[in-house]
């Protein structure tokens, strides 16, 4: 993570990620983007990626990759338990993705806010596209 532009990081990770939930559920992408918003600045980290398993199958799709590029995310920027993309992916699914965090907690803050941001850009990035078809 050393003098890597976390903003700029945020901002290239919230275009992937309102381009592949669009992809995946079409329209309903800014939805889905601002609800997983709300869960994660109202209930944390853990939360979030519950949230994502927990969506139905009109769903299921958009948060899969929305979960695999918030993974993603953690791991560009270092985050623990997301070291690399597989332990990212492992830490997810294994529902493992407080261990690490829970044990640091500046590491916990950094990755709320860090996706935090990213969703804030995803969010408008997804209504351009919907505004610009």
């Amino acid at each position: 993570m050393s003098g890597q532009n976390l903003d700029r990081l945020c901002a290239e990770y919230g275009y992937q990620v309102a381009n592949e939930v669009r992809q995946a559920i079409g329209k309903n992408a800014e939805n889905h983007i601002t609800k997983s918003l709300g869960v994660l600045q109202e209930d944390g980290v853990y939360a979030f990626f519950l949230y994502q398993r927990s969506r139905g199958k009109s769903e299921i799709d958009g948060a899969k990759k929305l979960e695999m590029e918030a993974a993603a995310l953690l791991s560009a920027a270092d985050i623990k338990p997301f070291k690399t993309v597989s332990d990212s992916l492992e830490a997810v699914r294994g529902n493992k993705t407080t261990k690490g965090l829970a044990d640091d907690l500046d590491q916990l803050l950094l990755a709320k806010r860090l996706l935090e941001q990213t969703l804030i850009y995803a969010r408008y990035h997804a209504k351009a596209l919907e505004e610009g078809q």
